[in-house]
């Protein structure tokens, strides 16, 4: 069993930025990424990276938000740029086995951005 805990979510006005980090208790050799859930709505993709360092992104999210990855660590962070209102909800970091068998997931970080 791996756990992984978020921290660096918090309040930020329009146009400001967080970074978000992930840990695991353990190693993580499958992809790892960040998805969030905004009050009423599914979760959705935010970011994947694989152990490679190759990254996909929500079309909400391209080109503000930058994945990366730290193997040695077993940390995955989600800097997020020129933040939306739309972009308030709960930030899930989620980590794979090898082969994408099994996806383990965090308690969540809130984020809320103002307008």
């Amino acid at each position: 069993q791996v756990h992984l805990v978020e921290s660096g979510g918090g309040l930020v006005q329009a146009g400001g930025s967080l970074r978000l980090s992930c840990a695991a208790s353990g190693h993580i050799f499958g992809d790892m990424g960040w998805s969030r859930q905004a009050p009423g709505k599914q979760r959705e993709l935010g970011a994947t990276i694989t152990r490679g360092g190759s990254t996909n992104y929500g079309d909400s999210v391209k080109g503000r938000f930058a994945i990366s990855r730290d193997n040695a660590k077993n940390t995955v962070d989600l800097q997020m740029n020129n933040l939306k209102p739309e972009d308030t909800g709960v930030y899930y970091c989620n980590g794979k086995t090898t082969r994408n068998t099994y996806t383990w997931w965090g308690q969540g970080t809130q984020v809320t951005v103002s307008s």
